[in-house]
């Protein structure tokens, strides 16, 4: 397959792991840039520089193919304004390939000197976006590349609510750059349609929570493959901090919290960060708001990266010859 992300960063196929806290580490990043796509490393994993250089390093030791980086400005209680400023000059330093930046721009956050910082490495810099106007600016601001991620996306969906099928097309339209979609992707006919729509990658997450390779309790994978599209939900949008996750005993503590008003200090326990860490490891899925996208509806098994990947580019060129017969 061959579009401007693959050939960006000599992957194989356009298939870019997406990022999650606690999970996307060395091994499963490692993996799925061995099957051909494009792994993820999550900063925000890593409390101090010794760990998060220590974990780039052990990932160049897995795999010689390039990974992403993904680096999640958002208000929190352990990561502050400095680690972000240190997880961007690791990443110039290390000379990692790619750099996604999710929550407050870049420029906003660290200054314009850490993107020339970047740039001057060679590290290749995509923005997550939910909107048109953002995704603009981005590409006015220097970035490489767009990430379009629709209302369906686990995690922290962007609070303009629009769809994959709707946004990827508008951003497409609106910037030279490449676009990557994010949200609803799972499998090889969805792959199609986000190319059919302009998109030049896809991103997942949620899906490769339930292959072999992500180091997170069988309870959760196998919770993958049972849950249905419907059964997840938006929580905490009152407190600025958006996310999807799937529907639980937690997950309705927390609506119920802000259905009377209640503000973060009620919330912060239900969602912290070590509650959703031992609730991974432990394959307790009551214990914490588990972010998932709507996509969940179409994991139906829990294979390698590689089967997973392998088997994503030939339905979707299946797809694709399918739709040319139409016409």
């Amino acid at each position: 397959m061959k579009t401007r992300i693959t050939e960006m960063f000599g992957i194989d196929y356009p298939i870019i792991c997406g990022a999650m806290m606690w999970l996307c580490k060395p091994k499963l990043c490692a993996a799925v840039s061995n099957a051909g796509g494009m792994g993820n490393l999550t900063a925000g994993n890593y409390e101090n520089e010794e760990q998060f250089r220590e974990a780039i390093r052990e990932t160049k030791k897995l795999t010689d193919r390039p990974f992403m980086v993904n680096v999640t400005i958002l208000p929190s209680v352990h990561i502050t304004a400095e680690h972000h400023k240190m997880y961007l000059r690791v990443c110039a330093e290390e000379k990692v390939a790619g750099l996604e930046i999710s929550g407050t721009p870049l420029e906003k956050a660290a200054g314009k000197d850490y993107i020339e910082m970047l740039k001057k490495a060679g590290v290749k810099l995509f923005h997550k976006v939910g909107s048109v106007r953002h995704a603009v600016h981005a590409e006015k601001t220097g970035y490489d590349g767009i990430y379009a991620a629709g209302i369906e996306e686990g995690g922290h969906p962007l609070n303009d609510d629009v769809t994959t099928m709707v946004l990827t097309p508008r951003i497409v339209e609106a910037v030279k750059i490449p676009v990557v979609t994010v949200g609803g992707v799972a499998n090889g006919r969805t792959m199609a349609a986000a190319l059919a729509l302009g998109a030049e990658a896809v991103m997942m997450a949620t899906r490769f929570v339930a292959t072999k390779e992500c180091e997170v309790h069988d309870n959760i994978k196998q919770e993958l493959v049972r849950r249905q599209e419907n059964e997840t939900t938006l929580i905490c949008k009152s407190i600025g901090l958006q996310g999807r996750a799937i529907k639980n005993k937690v997950v309705e503590d927390v609506l119920a919290v802000e259905a009377r008003g209640g503000g973060l200090g009620e919330l912060i326990p239900l969602i912290a960060g070590k509650r959703v860490k031992e609730a991974w490891e432990t394959g307790n899925v009551d214990l914490a708001p588990m972010m998932m996208g709507q996509s969940v509806g179409l994991v139906k098994d829990i294979p390698t990266c590689k089967e997973l990947i392998q088997r994503m580019a030939a339905e979707a060129k299946e797809e694709i010859e399918r739709v040319r017969k139409i016409f």
